[in-house]
């Protein structure tokens, strides 16, 4: 009882921070690098991805193995900043791959209202396009072979 009422009160912590969760059929690597190949044939750009474990490494700590990829479209990104400027500190998309705790695969990345619900923005189309797209990109890199 005790475990499931701390899933439960992760879960909502989670969901109170617009932060959606999918798991990966996939290793980090080969995850990481499908978001990178679907989210370039799609036609946005990638701007970095930043290996996070990697990094620790240098520093002689450890972390569980962990890349954010870093990309965006400069169209939708500008019109967002057009509304309003703070939106820059928040874009461009990211989506975070790690191996969590259980040696699980994770693709974790913000819900697209979470700029609605920060900034000063009238775009509720473009939130939607956002969200479909996030969605699709981690259902398509982190997909089982049989699916």
């Amino acid at each position: 009882m005790r475990k499931i009422g701390i899933i439960l009160s992760l879960t909502l912590s989670l969901m109170a921070n617009d932060i959606i969760i999918k798991k990966s059929c996939v290793d980090v690597r080969t995850t990481a690098n499908n978001i990178k190949n679907i989210v370039t044939e799609k036609g946005l750009n990638v701007f970095a991805l930043i290996n996070h474990s990697g990094n620790a490494k240098m520093v002689d700590m450890k972390l569980n193995e962990s890349k954010m990829v870093i990309f965006g479209n400069a169209k939708l990104g500008t019109a967002l900043m057009q509304q309003d400027m703070t939106v820059g500190l928040d874009l461009p998309l990211r989506i975070l791959v790690y191996k969590d705790t259980d040696g699980e695969v994770k693709m974790a990345y913000r819900d697209g209202s979470w700029l609605a619900s920060k900034h000063i923005l009238n775009a509720p189309k473009k939130e939607k396009k956002i969200n479909n797209a996030m969605a699709m990109f981690v259902r398509k890199a982190g997909q089982c072979l049989k699916d």
